[in-house]
């Protein structure tokens, strides 16, 4: 079922009205008509199946018929992710959106060769805001996940402070056992951080100023992955850990 995203004054009792660029979606794209079903949240409290009762021009008019499940994970799960080259973005950003990721905060790095600022920056953000939305209706999705405006490490280690569990995956670390101990760790309720290096890898000192900030490395195999791969072997790794 299609997933639209409202904001709570657009939902009145159980009529709830959709405006804006979804409404071409959903006549031209979709080609739906009225009876027809949607899923409906506004990233709150509201989430229900909704049936289509009349197509304007401006607006489609729907009445909710039954509550949807939330999906979301019972964690927060934080992907820092070393800002990688060209397109590679969108895809971490499509894919872990679709495994429940909560918050993407690229991250400038040592070995990062994009180097993004001013205007250029802004409208990278919002285009990559516009795919975790894209990538939240497909999967059904009740929350979109936000990306943030890229940091530098010295900022990320501050904010990963308010992290409940910290991990990095590391291609150097080893000890299978030690990395389900740690994903074990993983619980219902905390906030979880994710650091995940751009394709050159951590530079050393980046490893190091890590942990000192609580970071716990860890291995993901004898196998070394991508920069797109790792963080969402993590992903997939905690969603079984966490999915309700």
């Amino acid at each position: 079922m299609q997933m639209f995203y409202v904001e709570p004054e657009q939902i009145q009792g159980d009529r709830v009205t959709i405006s804006g660029p979804d409404v071409n979606h959903i006549r031209t794209v979709l080609r739906m008509r009225p009876g027809e079903e949607v899923a409906v949240s506004d990233q709150r409290s509201f989430h229900a199946c909704c049936r289509i009762e009349t197509l304007q021009a401006d607006q489609v008019v729907l009445t909710a018929k039954e509550a949807l499940a939330d999906t979301e994970l019972s964690a927060e799960v934080i992907l820092y992710q070393g800002l990688p080259k060209g397109d590679k973005m969108e895809w971490i950003i499509q894919k872990n959106t679709e495994l429940g990721v909560a918050r993407i905060v690229p991250v400038a790095m040592e070995r990062s060769v994009v180097k993004l600022d001013g205007k250029k920056a802004a409208a990278r953000l919002e285009r990559w805001q516009a795919v975790a939305e894209s990538a939240g209706k497909q999967s059904g999705r009740t929350r979109v996940p936000q990306v943030e405006a890229v940091m530098s490490y010295a900022g990320m280690l501050e904010a990963a402070g308010e992290c409940d569990l910290l991990l990095l995956p590391y291609e150097s670390a080893s000890g299978i056992e030690e990395t389900r101990r740690l994903l074990h760790q993983a619980a219902a309720g905390m906030r979880i951080g994710i650091l995940v290096g751009p394709e050159g890898g951590f530079a050393p000192a980046e490893v190091d100023k890590a942990q000192a900030a609580g970071f716990q490395v860890m291995t993901l195999g004898r196998r070394i992955l991508r920069t797109e791969t790792a963080g969402m072997a993590m992903m997939a790794a905690l969603m079984l850990m966490l999915e309700k």
